[in-house]
């Protein structure tokens, strides 16, 4: 009897090893890398910050009304040596197609933001889809270049849109640091929002047109210029393999 019942706790042993390999080999090679469990459900998340060693961040610009001060956005971008993300909405891009082509000539990285910025969670998988692929194309068609990165509109998002923005291979990306510029703030509250909260691997808000956007950004500039922390496009600060997300949507190298 004591040896059957050693042989039966051995089982066991051997069972629950079993199960639990079988359970972390799911979790590293079937879920999507985007996936995490809240409550033991799962749940898709986008990028909205970075774990990185390096002394980086990235800021970003939202356009979808309006044109008057993108370029002059990039003359102060350049006058730093800064290159940042335009993320374009698809009926802003019919409506400045010769802006489309220098953002993305002078070496500015482009992503899309819905063709006509609804609340992309109150649409079904195939008008998400549509959604990305109109602004896809009217972007590629300009510049040659098939974007890589989408902001949804307002930052709603849910399981659906990160399941269509994988199926297209596009990542999806949030916000860690929001200006609020969009608020009419100063240009002092605006750059001291930023230069306040941000930090390596973080990924900055602002908007392409936005009231004080000119004075705030060369403060902001000037200040990460000052703290030695390189700016970089959010395309070259996020990982695109052997990554993971983790509950807080900071995307994490494997």
């Amino acid at each position: 009897m004591k040896v059957l019942f050693i042989k039966k706790a051995i089982i066991k042993v051997v069972i629950s090893v079993i199960a639990f390999l079988c359970i972390f080999a799911v979790n590293q090679y079937v879920l999507p890398v985007s996936a995490v469990y809240f409550n033991s459900t799962k749940r898709l998340l986008p990028i909205y910050s970075v774990e990185t060693e390096e002394e980086k961040l990235a800021i970003s610009f939202d356009a979808a009304w309006g044109a008057d001060k993108t370029r002059e956005i990039m003359n102060i971008c350049d006058s730093y040596n800064v290159k940042a993300t335009f993320f374009l909405v698809g009926f802003w891009v019919d409506e400045y197609p010769d802006m489309v082509k220098e953002i993305y000539n002078r070496g500015y990285e482009v992503g899309i933001h819905s063709d006509t910025h609804p609340d992309m969670t109150k649409l079904s998988k195939k008008e998400i889809k549509q959604e990305l692929e109109t602004n896809i194309s009217k972007i590629e068609e300009l510049t040659g270049c098939r974007p890589k990165l989408f902001r949804p509109p307002y930052g709603y998002y849910n399981d659906e849109l990160i399941e269509v923005c994988d199926d297209l291979d596009i990542k999806c990306i949030e916000w860690s640091v929001d200006s609020l510029d969009w608020k009419g703030l100063g240009a002092g509250e605006i750059s001291g929002r930023v230069t306040s909260r941000a930090d390596k691997g973080d990924i900055v808000l602002f908007h392409n047109n936005s009231d004080n956007i000119l004075p705030a950004l060369k403060s902001v500039l000037e200040y990460y210029k000052l703290k030695k922390i390189n700016i970089v496009p959010i395309g070259e600060l996020i990982y695109y393999e052997n990554y993971e997300i983790n509950h807080q949507g900071t995307q994490i190298k494997k």
